[in-house]
C-alpha cells in the first residue's frame, strides 16, 4: 500500500488528516501526472467537505493545465461511466465511500473508467513527495470549468437499455431503495421507474450525516429498512454506500443478504438463463467459498484475489472470458456495462432476475447453503495486523491457506479470513461455518491470537 492512496483512493478525516494544504499539494500532483490539457471529469457524492475539497482539487487542476469538467453530485458509477464512453482522460471522484461520517476522500480514475492501477498511484505520490509539480504558463489556465451535469442521465439511460426492460415491468414490482441520504437518491429511482418498477425511496435526501450511522451497508445499519421492505411488501429492498457504487440486497423477508450471495446467483443467472459466454469470476479472497461450490457445475472457476475492487476491476479487464467480479460487500462489476463497481447495473440486473425467473428473493438465496457468518474488526495498527496474520498461518497450517491479502484458512465446514485494513487501522475477520458452535470456537481462537499481538512490548 502506498504512503496517500489505500485500498481503493485517498481517504481521511476532514480538516484533520484531510486538510486544505494536503488536498493542494496532492491535486497539483495529480494534475501533474495528466498530460498539459487532458480532459478530467470531477463529481463529488454528499459527505461533508464535499464541496471544499472539489473546489481545491479543480483549483489545483487548472492550475497544472488540465482542462476540468464538472460532473456535480453523482454516484461514482455514473462518473465512471461518462469518462470512459465521454472520451475523458481521466477523473476525480469525491468521496470515501463506505467510511464514517467524518471521512471524505480522493478517487483518481484513469480514461477506462477504472481507478488508476498502484503503479500510477506510486507516481502521483512520487510527485508529491518531490515537488515535482508542473507549472505551464499563464496562457494554459486560462480556461474556465466547463459545466457536465448530463452525467447522472447518460448513466440511468446505459442500465436500462442492458435489461429486459418489458419483462421487468410486467412483473409489477415495488421496491425499497436506501441510498443512506446520498448521491445514489439521483440516478436508483429513476432507474427504477424506467424499468417499470415502483420505488420507494427511504433515506432520499443529501445529508453529510447519513441517517445518524456509517453508510456501509450491513445488517447492523439496515435494521429500519429491512423492517419497511417487509412492511411495505416490497419483493425486495437495495441499500447503497455513500458514492453508490454497492449496493446490498434485502429480501422479501426483511433479510439482509450479503453481497457475495447475491453475487454467486447473478453469476449463475448470467451463465445458464443469459446464456453469457464468460468463464471466470473474479473475487476477492473475503468472499463465501460457497461461490465455488456453485458455479462449478456452470464450468465457472473463481479467480481469488487481494480486497480492493480496483485491483479486481483491472485484472478482469486482462480476460475476455470474465463472466463477472464481485465483493462480498456489494460490489458487483458486470463487464458488459463496464469494470467497475456498479450500484445501479446491480439493482437491474437483479430485478430482470427475479422476473425472468419468477421467483421470490427468499427462494433463490435458499437454494444457497446456509451457514453462520461472523464478521468482526479490532482497532489496532497495520504491524501488529500483519503480526496475527502471521500467528494465524502458522497455527492453521495444515489447512487450505489463500495468502493473496492475510490469510483465508479453508478448513472442513467453515472458512476465515484475517486481514489488515488497506483503509482504516484495523484488523478485520470475516468467518462461515456450518454451526454457531464452530464459528464461536474459531473467533474465540483468533481472539487469543490478537490477545498475545496486543500484550506483547512494542
Amino acid at each position: 500500500m502506498g504512503r496517500f492512496f489505500g485500498t481503493d483512493g485517498i481517504r481521511g478525516v476532514v480538516n484533520e488528516t484531510l486538510t486544505p494544504e494536503f488536498v493542494l499539494r496532492m491535486s497539483l500532483a495529480i494534475g501533474s501526472f495528466f498530460d498539459e490539457g487532458a480532459k478530467v471529469l470531477v463529481g463529488r457524492d454528499a459527505r461533508a467537505g464535499g464541496e471544499m475539497i472539489k473546489s481545491i482539487v479543480i483549483g489545483g487542476l487548472l492550475s497544472s493545465g488540465v482542462r476540468v469538467y464538472d460532473a456535480g453530485y453523482t454516484p461514482i458509477p455514473a462518473l465512471q461511466y461518462c469518462i470512459k464512453e465521454g472520451g475523458f482522460d481521466g477523473g476525480i471522484m469525491i468521496t470515501a465511500s463506505h467510511n464514517p461520517p467524518e471521512y471524505n476522500g480522493i478517487k483518481v480514475i484513469g480514461p477506462d473508467g477504472i481507478e488508476i492501477p498502484r503503479e500510477s498511484e506510486n507516481t502521483i505520490e512520487d510527485i508529491y513527495l518531490n515537488t515535482r509539480f508542473r507549472t505551464p504558463g499563464w496562457r494554459s489556465i486560462v480556461s474556465d470549468v466547463i459545466d457536465y451535469k448530463i452525467c447522472n442521465e447518460i448513466y440511468v439511460d446505459s442500465v436500462v437499455k442492458l435489461v429486459d426492460r418489458e419483462v421487468i415491468s410486467k412483473a409489477g414490482f415495488r421496491v425499497v431503495i436506501d441510498p443512506v441520504n446520498s448521491v445514489g437518491a439521483l440516478t436508483t429511482p429513476r432507474i427504477a421507474m424506467k424499468l417499470g418498477v415502483q420505488p420507494i425511496v427511504i433515506n432520499g435526501t443529501f445529508n453529510p450525516y447519513f441517517p445518524s450511522r456509517n453508510p456501509e451497508p450491513t445488517p447492523e445499519t439496515l435494521v429500519t429498512t429491512a423492517k419497511l421492505v417487509r412492511e411495505y411488501g416490497a419483493v425486495a429492498g437495495f441499500a447503497h454506500d455513500a458514492d453508490a457504487d454497492r449496493v446490498i440486497v434485502i429480501d422479501e423477508n426483511g433479510i439482509v443478504q450479503w453481497g457475495d450471495r447475491t453475487a454467486t446467483l447473478l453469476a449463475s443467472y448470467l451463465r445458464r438463463e443469459r446464456g453469457e459466454k464468460g468463464v471466470k469470476v473474479f473475487t476477492a479472497v473475503s468472499s463465501s467459498m460457497v461461490v465455488e461450490d456453485a458455479l462449478r457445475p456452470l464450468g465457472v472457476s473463481v479467480v481469488w484475489m487481494k480486497v480492493g475492487s480496483v485491483d479486481i476491476a483491472h485484472e478482469m479487464k486482462k480476460h475476455p472470458d470474465a463472466l463477472c467480479g464481485f465483493e462480498e460487500n456489494g460490489g458487483f462489476m458486470y463487464p458488459p456495462h463496464q469494470y467497475v463497481r456498479d450500484g445501479g447495473m446491480t439493482m437491474a440486473l437483479f430485478l430482470e432476475m427475479l422476473a425472468r425467473l419468477r421467483s421470490k428473493p427468499s427462494e433463490l438465496y435458499d437454494r444457497l447453503p446456509k451457514l453462520f457468518v461472523v464478521k468482526k474488526k479490532y482497532r489496532m495498527e497495520r504491524e501488529k495486523a500483519l503480526n496475527v496474520v502471521e500467528k494465524v498461518k502458522e497455527m492453521f497450517k495444515h489447512e487450505r491457506q489463500i495468502t493473496v491479502d492475510g490469510v483465508k484458512v479453508i478448513g472442513k465446514g467453515y472458512w476465515f479470513l484475517v486481514r489488515p485494513s488497506g483503509t482504516e487501522p484495523l484488523l478485520r475477520v470475516m468467518l462461515e461455518a456450518e454451526s454457531e458452535g464452530k464459528a464461536k470456537e474459531l473467533i474465540d481462537v483468533i481472539e487469543g491470537i490478537v490477545g498475545t499481538i496486543e500484550g506483547e512490548k512494542q
